[in-house]
């Protein structure tokens, strides 16, 4: 006898989470994404730099917001460890993360306040912390996933 799937009601992280995390998750997407059209411009078009520079810090901000809403005991971390503490790795890894995040960031901004460093560096290093950002996002997201999908089936 074949029958439905247990349906199970949602207790996901978006229902439980504060609502500051909820209110900064697209502020710092709309600000990468700003970021991300600051690079594509031309290099050599004028203040190019500026615009980068101008682009950088609020995401800079925000990076630092996400850490504070993420981190510590009663941040959405701790949240997810509650719920499954089979994931400590997977959170122990993303907290790594931020802080090698943070110290890029820090560094690109200071290297983007030097005349003396070429806008193709800045424009690589950019780009890298691009990259760095779109990983740590999706690594959070499959934790979450991991933590909160529940195969309850039993279907053969």
């Amino acid at each position: 006898m074949v029958t439905d799937p247990i349906q199970q009601q949602s207790t996901g992280v978006a229902a439980a989470r504060p609502p500051v995390a909820r209110q900064h998750r697209p502020a710092l997407l709309g600000d990468l994404h700003a970021l991300a059209r600051a690079l594509a411009a031309p290099v050599g078009r004028p203040r190019w730099r500026q615009r980068l520079i101008t682009r950088l810090d609020p995401v800079g901000h925000g990076f630092a917001e996400h850490v504070h809403v993420t981190e510590g005991p009663t941040g959405l971390y701790a949240e997810l460890l509650h719920h499954a503490p089979r994931l400590d790795r997977g959170v122990r890894l993303l907290i790594r993360e931020h802080a090698a995040i943070v110290t890029e960031i820090a560094a690109l901004q200071h290297v983007a306040d030097l005349p003396a460093v070429p806008d193709e560096e800045l424009c690589g290093r950019t780009g890298q912390l691009l990259r760095a950002l779109h990983r740590h996002r999706q690594r959070g997201a499959d934790l979450l996933w991991e933590a909160y999908q529940a195969d309850l089936g039993g279907e053969t």
